[in-house]
């Protein structure tokens, strides 16, 4: 069974000190793959990074790597073959980010480590990849957490391995940063076969990037499967335990939880053009009901965590006369109603005659 996956644990248990974390873990993992584990602080994903990458001894089953036992390969074909990047922040003495680039190469290099040409040559073009060509020189104690974290890539880069472990890498990165950095570790999946395991903290990124994912909680693994399989917004929130707010599978983000008290405002939406206004009113603090919404309205699934109420209407169906009469009674309740639609069409008809009715009723506000 193990030679049919070029990464693959048998029944690992992992743990400190002797004692078991989670048991029975199972990976499958092919080349040109990325597995992301996910799931609670001080769940374990770091354990079980850690005890790949042979920093903990296992404490049961085994890794096996392209059919052989990891246990059972020397450290310099580990190194050659396998790159790492975890959250701990080194602090080499005197060396330059280069200089921590080109410890990449020393797993191909005699005792004196003494690189080549060609090394060099790697090196800078690994700099390169990263965007950090113009770090080389610099220290690589002096540099910000978002730039080190690239060397550090870029060291793994160069150390041309078959497969690469990280650990939250992209916890020091800004947006921007982050991007470039996931999307340099996809295309070395794409274009050089490389495997990849790693843990994200960032949900929308994992759902994004991931072609399996391994959800870690409590003493065992919960669930593996495809992002498709793993985000839904009712298995997320159980994952991390989440009571306040929740989870939106269909835009990968967390909502806070609605306003609470009686809804002051109705908001005549559609098309993504509420999102904004009730994420607003949300924020300061104003209960309010929305509709009349289809249930395929990209504003729906949102109107439905924040929201006192939503009025609805099916799925591709033109608004019918009860959801309107229902809109309309539920409208006449509140002291001010908002409408940041611009145009209506026929299946959304009726929301324009909602509009005109308060207008009628000198509720209506531009929704700003």
């Amino acid at each position: 069974m193990a030679k049919e996956f070029f990464f693959y644990t048998e029944e690992m248990t992992v743990g400190y000190d002797g004692k078991p974390l989670i048991r029975d873990i199972r990976i499958e993992l092919d080349r040109g793959e990325i597995l992301t584990l996910i799931g609670p602080n001080g769940a374990g994903k770091s354990t079980i990074l850690k005890s790949i990458t042979r920093q903990l001894k296992l404490l049961g089953g085994c890794v096996w790597l392209d059919g052989q036992q990891m246990r059972q390969m020397a450290g310099k074909e580990i190194a050659r073959r396998q790159a790492v990047v975890l959250t701990e922040r080194i602090r080499p003495e005197l060396m330059s980010c280069e200089d921590v680039v080109a410890t990449g190469r020393y797993p191909y290099t005699g005792n004196l480590g003494i690189l080549s040409a060609a090394d060099h040559a790697k090196v800078r073009a690994a700099m390169e990849t990263v965007h950090a060509a113009d770090l080389a020189k610099r220290d690589f104690n002096a540099v910000s957490d978002g730039q080190r974290q690239r060397i550090l890539l870029a060291r793994a880069i160069c150390q041309e391995p078959e497969l690469i472990v990280l650990d939250e890498p992209t916890s020091f990165l800004d947006v921007k940063h982050k991007l470039e950095f996931l999307e340099i570790l996809k295309q070395m999946v794409r274009e050089r076969n490389v495997a990849v395991i790693m843990s994200l903290h960032e949900l929308d990124l994992a759902q994004k990037i991931s072609d399996q994912l391994l959800c870690v909680k409590g003493e065992h693994i919960e669930r593996h499967g495809t992002p498709e399989e793993i985000f839904t917004s009712d298995y997320i929130c159980d994952l991390y335990d989440i009571s306040a707010g929740s989870y939106n599978a269909a835009f990968g983000c967390v909502e806070l939880p609605p306003a609470q008290g009686k809804p002051e405002v109705f908001v005549i939406a559609g098309g993504g053009s509420g999102i904004p206004v009730y994420r607003r009113l949300q924020r300061e603090g104003i209960p309010f009901i929305t509709g009349v919404l289809q249930e395929n309205d990209i504003d729906y699934p949102v109107a439905c965590d924040l929201a006192a109420e939503v009025v609805k209407e099916r799925a591709f169906e033109p608004i019918g006369k009860e959801a309107y009469a229902l809109a309309l009674v539920k409208m006449r309740q509140c002291r001010e109603v908002l409408c940041p639609l611009q145009t209506f069409g026929a299946m959304n008809r009726r929301n324009e005659e909602l509009l005109q009715e308060a207008g009628r009723l000198g509720l209506q506000r531009t929704a700003g």
